[in-house]
């Protein structure tokens, strides 16, 4: 039986403060910015095999 998802909700916290240090921050959204890639990749996938049904 397939499974149809008839909503999806994604939620973010957005923190945002002055000065948290310019370098450590950079390298640390890098990090995040690849792990949201991915799983965004990941949902559009998913997309694309529901849609190729």
């Amino acid at each position: 039986m397939p499974l149809e998802i008839r909503e999806l909700i994604i939620r973010a916290t957005v923190n945002q403060s002055g000065n948290t240090g310019g370098a450590n921050n950079a390298s640390g959204n890098s990090g995040k910015e690849s792990q949201i890639d991915r799983i965004v990749e990941k949902v559009f996938e998913i997309l694309k095999e529901k849609s190729e049904r």
